[in-house]
């Protein structure tokens, strides 16, 4: 093969492997018909709307929770009135950061020329919820057990220090 051929197919190669990727600047290529994608962050938590412009109507809204990432992408000429809705919307949202994956869920829109993504950001800051993974934290007077407590209590016997070993 010939240099020139190599240097086309890792170019190709190259490109199909970026296609798809999602980031809040465009990824590799950012372009006016690839994915649009908003990360909610404490100091930046966001609400995104889709506005049909022609009745200044939110024809869709979501109030991205923190940590969260909404990436959505137009298709043109998928919806189902060739009027009124003529594109398609694809959503779908993440724990940030998500680079790839399918976009599931779909809605109908208007086209490019009459719809409008408003982007908001709410009071700051805005934490993200409560990890099930760390619900019985020490520091939480509430979560502590009996025997940490001012008023004292017995110490398990089952816990991992008191366990006999054979």
């Amino acid at each position: 093969m010939r240099p020139r051929s190599i240097y086309a197919c890792a170019c190709a190669l190259a490109m199909s492997v970026s296609v798809g990727c999602y980031a809040p600047d465009g990824g590799f290529s950012p372009s006016s018909n690839s994915t649009f994608t908003y990360i909610s962050e404490t100091w930046s938590p966001k609400t995104v709307q889709v506005i049909d412009t022609r009745s200044n109507e939110a024809i869709f809204s979501l109030r991205l929770p923190v940590g969260k990432q909404l990436t959505m992408k137009f298709l043109e000429g998928e919806g189902d009135d060739p009027v009124r809705t003529p594109d398609r919307m694809q959503w779908e949202v993440w724990d940030a950061p998500q680079s790839t994956g399918k976009l599931s869920n779909q809605l109908t829109v208007p086209p490019a020329g009459a719809r409008r993504i408003q982007m908001t950001i709410r009071d700051v800051p805005e934490y993200p919820p409560d990890s099930e993974m760390y619900r019985l934290r020490v520091d939480d007077p509430e979560d502590r057990p009996p025997h940490w407590t001012p008023e004292g209590g017995p110490i398990p016997q089952d816990g991992p220090i008191n366990r006999r070993r054979d």
